[in-house]
């Protein structure tokens, strides 16, 4: 039997089991695809949100806020790349002004530092390439960008170093709760824990309505976005927003971490809870919103659109707390945005009200917070990549000429734990396929390098879910 069960090893799962390795503790988390951070994780605005806009004394306020004040440490400890440039939301007309003044009185409730209101001339001194239109700006200096994928594999790796297990392609199919644990079925097997944590995202109604009376309901919400080359990371240096609207954020432009510009999202409830195509009417929507905002995005510079999924409850808020009519089922629900800006600090919450739940836990005498860095040959001087070749000269073959991959950071990403076993696996951990030709030329190569370090055949390499085959077999 183990202590904990958590469902689903995206940010969130991620963290949590992170949080949960730090203590002496069996944990096992199961993840219905064929990695970490597969569902939202993947595809989103890769904020930290400042936390002007939660609404007071909600469970988003009050997440975000702390959770934004962690990320330095937790992603210096894991090799994670996160950036503090700051955020704006530009005003274009009375009503916004109103809407700003607004969002930074509710900023200063919530707690959250570096807030000021800036005109349009101090605006130009630190975004020349505004629309004509705007007059005014809320600036949050904490506002932050980050790899959000890279964020939890990270986690879920450090996780494992320190103890947890980790089963994927294993979806729950039912929950039995027993007198002083939990039957989880599963389309692998059974599994036994006697604390249960709901950690599944969009599906985590599904799991909280097999085993609590209390139901529960998750809309999705699909968002879809433009992602500029890096060519264009000159048109920005910090997020720049629009006044929100009940239902969303509004379409952002923002650098990303890795330099590139990211453009979107809009606001959609979808149907289908896996849903992910684009649209042109969408996409031109976004398109003309951005262009509000920012002067002359060159558009003509995009590399792929995509969209992301959001889980939106019924209730407005995260839903994060022990079901009152199951003892020892924890659901970590309707995580959407502030959620990646939370995730620090839900993790933290939920782990410790696992550990009050099962009472007289130790802590893990052998924790390290850290892992172990991953070598980036593109951030090294000539001397250090010389001296890396001659150690192992896979770093001497350069696999993804776009982002400068070599082959040993690609085997380095298989070997570790919680490691890629697909293409779109190695390409969240270390980028082939991250560039201009969107693995155009990289990608046989990855599946060569996935085949032999795998030691499976090429056919049965996948390109991300369990059943995207890239290859059926040879013609000649």
């Amino acid at each position: 039997m183990f202590d904990v069960i958590v469902i689903g090893s995206g940010i969130i799962g991620s963290y949590i089991s992170r949080e949960l390795s730090r203590y002496d503790l069996d944990v096992l988390v199961l993840e219905k695809e064929n990695d970490v951070a597969n569902g939202t994780s993947k595809a989103n605005t890769a904020l930290v949100h400042a936390g002007y806009d939660a609404k007071p004394n909600t469970n988003m306020a009050k997440f975000n806020v702390l959770g934004n004040s962690m990320f330095d440490k937790v992603c210096d400890e894991l090799y994670v790349p996160f950036k503090r440039p700051g955020s704006l939301v530009l005003g274009f007309n009375d009503s916004d002004k109103n809407t700003i003044h607004d969002l930074y009185e509710k900023g200063i409730k919530n707690g959250v530092p570096g807030l000021s209101i800036l005109d349009r001339k101090q605006l130009l001194e630190l975004e020349p390439n505004i629309g004509d239109d705007v007059i005014i700006a809320l600036h949050a200096a904490t506002g932050g960008i980050v790899g959000p994928w890279e964020l939890a594999i990270a986690l879920m790796e450090n996780a494992m170093d320190n103890g947890v297990s980790l089963n994927l392609n294993t979806e729950v199919i039912d929950i039995i709760k027993q007198e002083s644990s939990f039957l989880v079925k599963t389309n692998q097997g059974e599994f036994e824990s006697k604390i249960l944590i709901n950690a599944a995202g969009l599906f985590a109604d599904t799991i909280n309505n097999m085993v609590s009376n209390e139901k529960i309901t998750i809309n999705p919400v699909a968002g879809e976005y433009f992602l500029l080359d890096k060519t264009a990371q000159n048109l920005v240096s910090r997020v720049v927003f629009q006044c929100p609207s009940e239902t969303s954020k509004g379409v952002v432009v923002t650098p990303t971490v890795h330099g590139n510009i990211v453009v979107g999202p809009d606001s959609i409830e979808i149907l289908e809870k896996e849903d992910k195509a684009t649209h042109k009417d969408r996409l031109d929507f976004i398109k003309n919103k951005a262009l509000k905002s920012i002067k002359n995005i060159p558009f003509n510079e995009n590399i792929t659109n995509f969209t992301g999924l959001r889980a939106s409850s019924t209730t407005g808020d995260f839903i994060i707390g022990e079901a009152k009519d199951v003892k020892g089922f924890i659901n970590v629900a309707g995580i959407k945005s502030p959620g990646l800006s939370s995730a620090p600090a839900i993790g933290l919450y939920v782990s410790n009200l696992a550990v009050n739940i099962l009472g007289d836990v130790k802590e893990n005498s052998s924790f390290n917070p850290r892992r172990k860095k991953p070598l980036v040959f593109n951030d090294l001087t000539d001397d250090e990549k010389t001296e890396i070749i001659k150690k192992d000269k896979k770093y001497g073959n350069i696999i993804c000429r776009c982002e400068t991959v070599s082959e040993g950071e690609i085997v380095d990403c298989i070997k570790r734990n919680a490691g890629a076993t697909t293409v779109d696996g190695v390409k969240k951990r270390v980028r082939p396929g991250m560039g201009r030709c969107q693995g155009g030329f990289c990608m046989p190569r990855v599946v060569e390098i996935l085949s032999r370090e795998l030691n499976i055949p090429m056919e049965e390499v996948m390109k991300n879910s369990k059943s995207s085959y890239i290859l059926t077999g040879r013609t000649k």
